[in-house]
């Protein structure tokens, strides 16, 4: 029996699986990641500041024009679409069997492929409300609002940002109690597309108890070695050929 059959009878027998996936999970839909040898933290965006300096949260408050300048050219990603994997999980989830996705991505591809309970660690990079009165653009509101350096609330005159989590902000708590309920509760848990080296949502898989943990990643993580199963592919090959199976 292969890796991908070996899953896909974990799934026949598995009642409540969670998937828990980082930036790797994206890039067959075209979405760059951040830490690989080629990702956006490896590049020099800019002569001053590295691109994670650029992503925190006193960059935001003290160079806010760049802050919106390196936001629309590097992680508003347009036109993108769900991968095979994506597709797959939302599958799984129609028929009962993935109960939710924990994602460290800000893409919103889960829900675009059609996946339902899905919770978003870091925020969504589609969500951007005002810092003022609260009220929620979408990402289209700043894309038409290119030609001005720093977008504004129509309604109140607040500065409107992207509702992701920046470095030195903390996670949504809500979100947190959530997707630790939702792994603690898992049969089955399927780390797909991270390097879990980015706390605190790398520490989440500790609240793992169940029977199965599946480990999809292109490179060696530190769970490998707690893994039932590692499979060293792509993330949308390997999940539709699962899910496929079934």
């Amino acid at each position: 029996m292969n890796s991908i059959e070996t899953l896909t009878q974990i799934l026949r027998e598995s009642k409540n699986v969670v998937f828990f996936g980082g930036a790797g999970m994206s890039t067959e839909s075209g979405v760059p990641d951040f830490r690989s040898a080629n990702g956006i933290y490896s590049q020099r965006l800019h002569q001053e500041f590295h691109p994670e300096e650029m992503a925190s949260h006193s960059f935001f408050v003290n160079h806010t024009e760049a802050f919106f300048e390196f936001y629309r050219e590097h992680r508003i990603f347009r036109n993108i679409q769900p991968n095979a994997g994506h597709i797959a999980l939302a599958e799984l989830e129609r028929r009962g069997i993935l109960k939710a996705v924990v994602t460290q991505n800000i893409d919103g591809l889960h829900q675009l492929a059609g996946s339902k309970t899905v919770y978003e660690l870091h925020g969504s990079i589609l969500r951007w409300p005002c810092l003022q009165c609260g009220r929620v653009y979408p990402v289209d509101y700043v894309l038409q609002e290119e030609n001005k350096p720093i977008p504004y609330c129509e309604d109140c005159g607040g500065i409107v940002r992207p509702g992701v989590v920046l470095y030195e902000e903390g996670l949504d708590s809500e979100v947190v109690h959530n997707a630790v309920r939702a792994i603690g509760e898992a049969d089955t848990l399927i780390i797909g597309g991270t390097s879990l080296v980015v706390y605190p949502a790398a520490g989440l898989i500790d609240y793992f108890r169940g029977r199965h943990l599946v480990l999809i990643n292109k490179t060696e993580t530190k769970a490998d070695s707690r893994a039932e199963l590692v499979i060293r592919d792509a993330i949308g090959k390997v999940l539709s050929a699962a899910v496929a199976g079934i």
